[in-house]
């Protein structure tokens, strides 16, 4: 469902959000009846408009680097920007990666001081409960984003310091690779020791889509070299000479 645009960026909500929503919402009216539905659903709206900034930050960087941002999908297990490419400049691609975290650490340093304000006991459904799991899920969200699991944040902040030693294919190997382990570590903790199972499924999501975008950017790659030799064998290879002066 497409909902309004920012920028030119189109904000969009996958079916299975609402999903979540009804879940939420479910969960809030067992506990506290209307109260906590109304508050469960704002809670999560908040939440959810805290993932839109996040995701603002990566697009707002990578439209000034001249990257089109087609639109920013919101899904129950997160958001994504959805962009026309990857700078391959790594320090584009570490300013661009570093800025959905840094929306999120603003935020937590904004929430901070409100924070010290609230009484030391307040009821889950209100708004200092709301304040305080805004803070709570902003600070986690910042950190969590930073592990080096490729596709995460923290993932491509790693394949963007490798790319300054290693070529942008072979880092993003290490990356893909390092990730995937993260990855399947992340899934197997969070359904076996948390029971969290939408947590695990995120994690199944990163190692699957990781290793295609990896997979992916390999193909361009040979598809590349290859249109490259057969211009080389065409036209010879470039000239080094530098043209005459007429």
């Amino acid at each position: 469902m497409n909902l309004f645009r920012i920028r030119g960026i189109q904000l969009a909500v996958h079916f299975s959000f609402f999903l979540l929503l009804a879940y939420v919402g479910l969960e809030g009216w067992r506990e506290y009846g209307l109260t906590g539905l109304g508050w469960s659903m704002v809670t999560l709206v908040a939440f959810f408009t805290c993932v839109v900034l996040h995701e603002l930050g990566h697009s707002f960087v990578a439209m000034k680097y001249g990257i089109n941002v087609r639109r920013i999908l919101l899904m129950p297990i997160g958001g994504m920007a959805e962009m026309d490419g990857i700078p391959r400049e790594p320090g584009r691609e570490f300013l661009m990666t570093l800025a959905g975290p840094a929306v999120n650490f603003a935020l937590v340093a904004l929430l901070w001081p409100v924070l010290h304000l609230l009484p030391k006991a307040f009821p889950i459904y209100s708004w200092q409960g709301l304040i305080y799991q805004l803070f709570v899920a902003n600070l986690v969200m910042g950190c969590f984003n930073l592990v080096p699991v490729f596709l995460m944040d923290g993932g491509r902040i790693f394949r963007a310091i490798l790319a300054t030693r290693l070529n942008y294919l072979r880092a993003t190997w290490w990356a893909a690779t390092v990730g995937k382990v993260l990855s399947l570590i992340g899934m197997l903790v969070m359904f076996f020791y948390f029971e969290f199972y939408l947590g695990a499924l995120l994690f199944l999501f990163i190692f699957l889509a990781g290793d295609t975008e990896y997979q992916a950017l390999r193909r361009r790659e040979m598809e590349d070299a290859h249109w490259r030799m057969v211009l080389a064998r065409i036209y010879g290879p470039p000239s080094t000479v530098p043209p005459l002066d007429r």
